[in-house]
């Protein structure tokens, strides 16, 4: 009698995605499933009653329309990792902007140097409020809440007690108004896909030679396929005419503010994942005294993040002045802080530190963004916009907390 034997096929790649994702879910790690889910959701909710939201116009306000919150936000990921809060970080953007409205309408300084000089401002910031919170101990709620009240007031002075600076430098201005050429679209694309194929490529490689398991080349494909398709799809649109009068005035291309944020992404994506000081920001965060013991130098690590928390902001305050052509004193006031810290936690950062990446930034501030354009196409006032966008990042804190619970739990 012949014996049978059965051969178990291997999983089909987007299968054995889908498996080691849903297996991290049931472990507590929800990652960035709550904001992609909203996204959908409300995307789908505000299409189907205004289908303008997913013209080619709209779909583009959309970037620059939440570009200042996602670079704001962004710095905002390196505090929180560390289970700190810079609430600061919205009147340090709108310091750093008058900083540079002032140098560059008028002391008439060329665009880099306002820009070198308004950065720099941020730094000297972050380098404070870091020093004063590691090396004196009070808490960073209390410090970057006085540093809150104090840079209002800095604000004031530099515009002399509510001055309104108009920017008419065509390089800043070009940031959030201007587009980049349908050709030029294409071919970042293309380095970026190539670019995350390379290195998915490596990481494979890399885990192969260890005789690590997790992640197959079938695995691997899939991973850039689904990237190839989406960002297609969105540079697609991008590139088309928006433009009611093309031959008089041309909007075809991706907003120049796209790259950036992207180039951005990328950088501080590859800080945290692939060197020294992004491992150490986790360590502290998960564990701080344990981090200590290991030789990692926890002050040094913590002033770092307050100081890259405070450059971001100033990054953030120069789109904002961008697009809005124009410094007041409310530049990075009203619900500046709170949106982008609002980005950061409804993308997927924990409020308790240890764990977020650089990506949650961007898609909370998309979720925030949608809401915000979705709800002012439907006519809805302002008061109900931050009743909702309150709703949601009180669910986002929620399935923070739970999510921690159960990997607890798990362990």
């Amino acid at each position: 009698m012949t014996a049978v034997t059965t051969e178990r096929r291997p999983a089909a790649p987007v299968t054995e995605l889908m498996s080691g994702y849903v297996g991290r879910v049931r472990g507590g790690d929800m990652g960035a499933l709550p904001s992609v889910i909203a996204l959908v959701v409300l995307s789908a909710v505000f299409w189907a009653a205004r289908p303008v939201f997913m013209s080619e116009a709209n779909f583009a306000n959309l970037f620059t329309q939440g570009a200042a919150i996602a670079v704001i936000a962004m710095g905002l990921i390196f505090v929180l990792l560390l289970g700190e809060i810079d609430l600061s970080a919205g009147f340090t953007s709108g310091v750093c902007a008058a900083v540079l409205a002032v140098l560059l309408t008028d002391k008439g300084w060329p665009w880099y140097a306002a820009v070198l000089v308004s950065l720099l401002t941020g730094v000297v910031i972050g380098l404070v409020i870091g020093t004063v919170v590691v090396k004196i101990g009070i808490p960073s709620f209390v410090v970057t809440l006085a540093a809150f009240l104090a840079l209002q007031g800095v604000a004031l002075k530099i515009m002399d007690n509510g001055r309104n600076i108009s920017i008419r430098d065509e390089t800043i201005v070009a940031i959030a108004n201007k587009n980049v050429p349908p050709a030029i679209g294409w071919a970042l694309y293309a380095v970026l896909v190539a670019g995350f194929a390379l290195v998915q490529y490596r990481k494979l490689r890399a885990r192969t030679k260890l005789g690590l398991t997790g992640t197959t080349a079938r695995a691997v494909v899939v991973r850039v396929v689904l990237l190839a398709i989406v960002a297609g799809a969105a540079v697609l649109v991008l590139n088309g005419e928006r433009s009611r009068n093309p031959a008089l005035h041309s909007l075809a291309g991706m907003p120049i503010v796209v790259p950036l944020i992207v180039a951005l992404l990328l950088l501080w994506t590859f800080v945290l994942d692939r060197t020294a000081f992004g491992r150490h920001i986790y360590a502290v965060g998960g564990n701080a005294e344990a981090a200590r013991r290991a030789g990692i130098a926890v002050d040094r690590v913590k002033i770092t993040a307050f100081v890259l928390c405070s450059t971001m902001a100033a990054v953030g305050g120069l789109i904002a002045a961008s697009r809005a052509n124009s410094v007041d004193p409310n530049t990075g006031g009203s619900d500046v802080l709170l949106t982008a810290v609002g980005a950061a936690v409804i993308g997927g950062t924990s409020l308790f530190g240890g764990r977020g990446r650089m990506l949650d930034a961007v898609l909370g501030a998309a979720v925030v963004a949608v809401i915000n354009n979705g709800m002012g196409l439907m006519g809805y006032s302002a008061g109900t916009k931050f009743v909702v966008t309150g709703f949601v990042l009180l669910l986002a804190a929620g399935v923070d907390a739970l999510s921690r619970r159960r990997a607890l739990l798990q362990r």
